[in-house]
């Protein structure tokens, strides 16, 4: 047996991870257990372990926090975020802002500084040095004492190194006396000891701490889409022994035993029907728009929605073998993976922070060993040390996406992270969903095709009256066309009756009154055959008016398409996009829409599985595939596609494993979402591209002494207000007119 086979796959929950150095860290402990690799992933703080059996998880674990961080398997890791752990971050923040406010104020403004100014910032700075910037001394501490050094390493070092040099300026070095005013120096040495640095102690932290606040929120909500799948089975259900029912935990079901499903709930999980009909709701797992007729022998999928009468299933697939458990290890496996920026990031993170003290170490001691003054020369190495703190690099992802979030709300698109934005601009095929996406997701009347002789008008409501006591979608459908239609309260029904997966019956002004499947016709169908083979070459769903026992009229059904849809698909072409029709639905309705909307590729009938492979194969052959759905049929190529976008009145799960999910009903929002999306990552770039330059240019100033920890706080002040700057614009971001790229 190969090493490969004989390994096994842990998923750990990280926390404490603040930086992508954090995440080469946290690899690299457990990559020094033999025969361990593992992938972590800082936008979801979880870790793919693959280790030999021989290796506890408890090994596991305990590396992880050699580290600095703390590790849970994901099994035993409580859903959802902390809003405790939310709420003291923000506190901190705010508090932190208050009391750096005056002191950045006073620092930077000359003409403000009153007697004894210095003395008041260096009270106000005290608290947030110390309590403020806590979370940045433990955890820069702690990697200290493992002999590591990440983003944490630089803010500490460089509060605790402007803190200091202006404690012994105040105290020791001639700038405590009252009436002092700090002078403004461009240079590492210049204007002597009167120089406090209170404005650099206190503006790193408060950047640092929104920047990180706002990028956590964001994190958190990557797992909303296995909190959704999770939701979305059950928890308990009523088994059935020796013919005596009882509600257990999920748990104990076990495969063989018989469980009760009534109508209005869910089937518990995979199996075949005992006893019963019923129709169940497939839409969630399957794409499929009409309810599926299930009896006796039918296999039934967990997670299906029951919306007819009480069916008894035997349970064939339970726990991690079920459909719906094999549709979520799916969106695990997609969101477990890294894109390719994170991966960058990794990498430069794991030599950024070291180089960054390596050079502040190097200019001290150049500095001192050329004879400089040695205020000079600390000043210099303070002065790379602030510089390099990331506050922009911090910033300028959660800043743009915050802005185009607040933009997107605005025109019906929801922006939901970076990681997957990068290819946007590469996106050449994009995967439509039928039900829900392209379509309403709901059957309606789409005509009615009387006999000779006979008024449509009056079947109908004939028809919509006896179905008025049917709970059945098909129902449903033909009471609310009826209503609307016949303008008028629909006559009351006697003797009502309905057959499981055949149709209903009823007698109204004393005649009687059949809705049926056409297959279960008594009379001849000679003068409506048309009208069938026109329902059936349509893809609708079709159903037999017969009044007294004569077929009058046939009821054609099935999902309308949107209204913006065609204009949708017609602005895709004009951004260079090549739409293909993604459905679980049959091939006659899927074709019927795809020619409606002039869609040349269509795979039908396929399962949520197949959709994730279609994904892999046209990314294998060189695609670069965006996804779009609304079930949670859909949520795993959501996740593996290029870019995910969901339509919110779809799934939890679907939203939840989508990059991109469209707030607003109308189809046509898919041609903003993605104009907004390549608008937002040309902005994240951008503010990446400054974030790093910013320091590739004033490091070395810094080193040479053409800047003073003053200055280079307000340089580190301003390379963040431009990330912001930059960001905001997109609040005024317009979409504009579609036009036809050449690629």
């Amino acid at each position: 047996m190969s090493a490969a086979a004989e390994s096994v796959t842990t998923d750990l929950t990280v926390g404490g991870m603040t930086c992508a150095a954090c995440v080469s860290r946290v690899e690299k402990r457990l990559a020094r257990i033999d025969g361990v690799s593992a992938s972590v992933n800082l936008a979801t703080g979880r870790a793919r372990v693959v280790h030999p059996p021989r290796v506890a998880v408890a090994e596991l674990v305990a590396a992880v926090e050699r580290a600095g961080c703390t590790a849970a398997p994901v099994a035993e890791q409580p859903e959802g975020p902390d809003p405790a752990e939310d709420g003291g971050d923000r506190v901190r923040l705010v508090m932190t802002a208050a009391l750096a406010g005056p002191v950045l104020l006073l620092s930077m403004v000359p003409s403000l500084q009153f007697p004894a100014w210095q003395w008041v910032c260096f009270a106000l700075a005290l608290p947030v040095v110390t309590w403020g910037s806590y979370g940045f001394h433990r955890r820069a501490w702690h990697g200290l004492r493992q002999a590591t050094a990440t983003m944490d390493t630089l803010v500490s070092l460089g509060v605790v190194a402007s803190f200091g040099w202006s404690a012994y300026a105040l105290f020791l070095g001639g700038a405590g006396g009252i009436g002092m005013r700090m002078p403004f120096s461009l240079t590492a040495g210049g204007g002597g000891g009167a120089h406090v640095y209170l404005e650099a102690a206190v503006g790193v932290p408060v950047f640092v701490l929104a920047g990180r606040l706002l990028e956590g929120r964001a994190r958190r909500r990557g797992g909303s889409a296995l909190r959704a799948l999770a939701d979305l089975a059950a928890k308990d259900v009523c088994i059935r022994e020796d013919g005596v029912e009882r509600r257990v935990p999920i748990g104990q079901l076990l495969p063989g035993r018989e469980f009760v499903v009534r109508p209005g709930e869910r089937v518990a999980t995979d199996g075949v029907v005992v006893e019963g009909a019923s129709a169940l709701d497939s839409s969630l797992l399957t794409g499929e728009s009409v309810p599926v007729e299930v009896g006796p022998g039918d296999p039934v999928a967990g997670g299906t929605l029951n919306v007819g009468g009480a069916l008894v299933v035997r349970a064939t697939a339970v726990g991690a073998d079920s459909r719906l458990a094999a549709i979520t290890a799916l969106v695990a496996d997609a969101q477990a993976g890294k894109a390719k920026a994170q991966r960058i990031a990794d990498a430069v993170a794991g030599v950024f922070v070291p180089a960054v003290l390596a050079v502040a170490v190097s200019v001290l001691g150049f500095w001192l060993g050329a004879g400089a003054d040695p205020q000079a020369a600390v000043t210099a190495a303070v002065a790379v040390v602030v510089v390099a703190c990331p506050c922009a690099l911090g910033l300028a992802t959660p800043t743009a996406l915050l802005a185009a979030t607040g933009r997107g709300a605005e025109l019906g698109v929801l922006v939901r992270g970076p990681e997957v934005l990068e290819s946007l601009r590469r996106v050449d095929t994009v995967l439509l969903d039928k039900t829900g996406t392209l379509t309403t997701g709901r059957m309606e009347l789409t005509g009615i095709t009387a006999a000779p002789g006979e008024d449509a008008t009056d079947l109908l409501r004939l028809a919509g009256a006896v179905e008025h006591g049917s709970e059945h979608p098909i129902a449903r459908a033909v009471t609310a066309a009826a209503r609307q239609r016949c303008g008028e309260e629909l006559p009351p029904v006697t003797g009502f009756a309905a057959g499981a997966g055949v149709g209903v019956r009823g007698s109204v002004e004393g005649r009687t009154v059949r809705v049926v499947r056409p297959d279960a016709v008594r009379g001849a169908l000679d003068a409506l055959r048309d009208a069938l083979a026109d329902a059936e070459s349509q893809g609708r769903t079709a159903a037999v008016v017969e009044l007294d026992g004569r077929p009058v009229a046939v009821l054609t059904l099935g999902d309308t398409v949107r209204s913006g849809s065609w204009r949708a698909v017609r602005q895709l072409r004009g951004l260079g996009l090549e739409p293909v029709l993604l459905t679980g639905d049959r091939a006659g309705p899927a074709h019927a829409v795809a020619a409606e909307l002039g869609i040349a590729a269509v795979h039908a009938g396929v399962s949520p599985e197949r959709k994730a492979e279609v994904v892999a194969e046209l990314r294998a052959a060189g695609r670069t595939v965006a996804m779009v759905g609304d079930g949670v049929n859909d949520a795993g190529a959501l996740a593996s596609a290029d870019l995910g976008i969901a339509v919110a009145s779809g799934s939890d799960a679907a939203i939840g494993a989508a990059g991109l999910t469209l707030v607003r009903g109308d189809i046509d929002a898919v041609v903003v979402a993605m104009r907004l999306a390549r608008r937002t990552s040309a902005t994240i770039r951008t503010n990446l591209v400054w974030a790093f330059g910013y320091n590739a240019v004033l490091m070395p100033l810094a080193a040479v002494g053409l800047l003073n920890p003053m200055l280079a706080a307000a340089a580190m002040s301003a390379s963040s207000l431009l990330v912001v700057g930059n960001s905001l614009r997109l609040r005024s971001w317009q979409p504009a007119p579609a036009s036809r790229r050449t690629r």
